[in-house]
């Protein structure tokens, strides 16, 4: 957890200013459905007990980014950088004219009313994690008596968690009563391959219609590759989980790329569709008809 001394240190930058240009033209209301905001500051106070200091990444700084890559919707999940204060993804999806949702962070115990205000703010789900460097204090047992109160509201519950506690989570999480976002595709080591024992369980996992996978990440899943490999294990997991279910995958860029071990170019990342999702349905699937099943947007042309 962040002290007082690493909090007094100069903010780490995450994010490029100027990614490639991408060469992948993509699809009108194409959704980037993984993205968070942090700040300002001043306006928006980072959480006292955070993993790290990134710098300010604001809500204009992602409608650039969007704009300069033809993205046209997109989902914000709520950081451990801010907290269980919601407001700066709230602030940020009430300037998105509708083409921006949202993913909360709670606690298992958050009151009925508050799900419901979040709720008719803009916010499809909520985020529990499951990571040795976030302080959760909650249990999965918690986190699945909440899922009938998600499902009043009209949320779903997305999770976030090392590749190995697939395991012991898989059987707690098919009691949920409503839909199950898993993040970065399970946080795998994507060079074990796709017969590595943690991605087979989240393959099992997502044998169960109720349940959904973020493809982003190829770079976290594959944060070692060189420059030339491009992410090319991350890349074959992805396609793997959209070639197999073709019909509950979402992608997302991570923007702005918080705890990372580099600092990723998001038009490596838009580009690298072209051989996640190859053909234009599987492409239209991915980044439009899944988010519009999944998160419910106003359609807007």
């Amino acid at each position: 957890m962040a002290t007082a001394a690493s909090s007094a240190l100069s903010p780490a930058r995450t994010y490029l200013e100027n990614p490639s240009i991408t060469r992948l033209r993509l699809p009108p209301l194409a959704c980037d459905s993984h993205v968070h905001v942090f700040g300002p500051v001043a306006q928006f106070p980072y959480a006292e007990h955070r993993p790290s200091t990134p710098m300010e990444a604001p809500k204009e700084a992602l409608f650039s980014l969007h704009r300069r890559m033809g993205i046209q919707r997109c989902v914000i999940v709520q950081s451990v950088m801010h907290g269980t204060d919601n407001r700066v993804v709230e602030d940020a999806i009430a300037a998105g004219e509708g083409r921006y949702l949202g993913v909360a962070l709670v606690k298992a115990d958050v009151p009925d009313a508050e799900l419901q205000r979040l709720s008719q703010a803009g916010f499809r789900g909520v985020r529990f994690n499951f990571m040795r460097h976030i302080e959760n204090g909650t249990t999965v047992d918690e986190v699945m008596k909440l899922t009938p109160r998600l499902a009043a509201v009209g949320m779903h519950l997305q999770i976030h968690f090392e590749s190995r506690l697939v395991h012991e989570l898989a059987a707690p999480l098919q009691l949920s009563v409503v839909p199950v976002v898993i993040d970065h595709m399970g946080r795998v080591d994507a060079t074990q391959g796709p017969e590595h024992s943690d991605f087979q369980a989240l393959l099992r996992l997502l044998d169960n219609p109720r349940f959904y996978m973020k493809v982003s990440g190829i770079d976290r899943i594959d944060a070692k590759a060189s420059p030339a490999e491009k992410y090319r294990h991350g890349i074959a997991l992805a396609r793997a989980l959209v070639d197999r279910f073709p019909e509950r995958c979402v992608w997302g860029t991570d923007w702005p790329h918080p705890n990372h071990t580099h600092i990723p170019d998001d038009g490596v990342l838009v580009d690298a569709l072209a051989e996640i999702a190859p053909s234009k349905k599987a492409l239209d699937q991915l980044l439009v008809d899944n988010p519009q099943q999944l998160y419910r947007f106003e359609i807007h042309s």
